[in-house]
């Protein structure tokens, strides 16, 4: 049974608009997968749909986690289930405090392990575990006292989102061109996070266009995403392959895989 099971995915706009049509994909523990595709291609869209975002509609095919369907379920369920989306582009919340944010997000975790019964995190428990993780992904502690988001750069933001995976510790992590707009120090922080907690306990979904990110984490299989489609899989030469070459050889011309501006 794997961890993460996508058959014959298929996901629509709310305007019924095909962006992905038909995806096959097993992502166990332990495993870390690479999704590479064009701008445009729908990669973007898959992950969102995998997240259960109300906008992108799963019109054909089941997403399973853990062997359950969780093709119909909401977003706050997959995530007491396990799931994890970082955002391409993490969104500001002013008004809620980084600190707040985590306590009532591992909080509403607990919970849902305890079968519905209240199971809060001890405040010096939690302070512990915050600091050891901030202090391991170099993520400011002035960071922790402001609004999530808030102000942020594009390092700081991507660095709370991987901290928010360390301190969530989810089953399965879908990282949504996390590698976009970080220089390279963050780069490196970032994938090192990830690296770190993917094991026995864990697996990874990685979608990305570029191969930078797949220097520092080196994934088990690469899929080629085109217009909608898994178009080849193979290992990490894959990724090789398509730094030299590029996406033209699966019709992906000037890097557009034409599904009018989907990412």
């Amino acid at each position: 049974m794997a961890l993460l099971e996508l058959q014959n995915v298929h996901v629509a706009l709310e305007d019924g608009t095909e962006i992905v049509k038909g995806v096959d994909l097993t992502v166990d523990t332990d495993e870390v997968h690479a999704i590479m595709g064009p701008n445009g291609s729908g990669k973007s869209t898959l992950s969102y749909a995998i997240a259960g975002h109300p906008a992108y509609a799963v019109t054909e095919g089941r997403i399973l986690l853990d062997g359950e369907d969780v093709t119909n379920a909401g977003a706050d369920e997959r995530a007491q289930r396990g799931l994890f989306l970082a955002f391409q582009y993490p969104h500001a919340i002013p008004g809620v405090r980084v600190t707040d944010f985590l306590r009532t997000a591992i909080n509403a975790i607990r919970k849902s392990r305890a079968g519905g019964v209240a199971d809060p995190i001890a405040v010096k428990d939690f302070r512990e575990e915050l600091f050891k993780q901030m202090d391991r992904l170099k993520v400011s502690r002035e960071l922790a006292s402001r609004y999530l988001n808030d102000g942020f750069s594009g390092g700081e933001k991507k660095r709370v989102e991987i901290l928010q995976m360390a301190m969530l510790k989810p089953r399965m992590a879908v990282l949504d061109e996390t590698d976009s707009g970080l220089d390279i120090d963050a780069l490196k922080v970032v994938a090192g996070g990830v690296k770190e907690l993917v094991g026995p306990e864990m697996g990874a979904l990685v979608i990305t266009h570029y191969k930078r990110i797949l220097d520092y984490i080196e994934p088990d299989h690469v899929h080629v995403f085109v217009d909608g489609r898994i178009v080849e899989s193979g290992g990490p030469e894959l990724a090789d392959r398509l730094e030299e070459s590029g996406y033209e050889q699966w019709g992906a011309a000037n890097g557009n895989g034409g599904t009018g501006g989907a990412q």
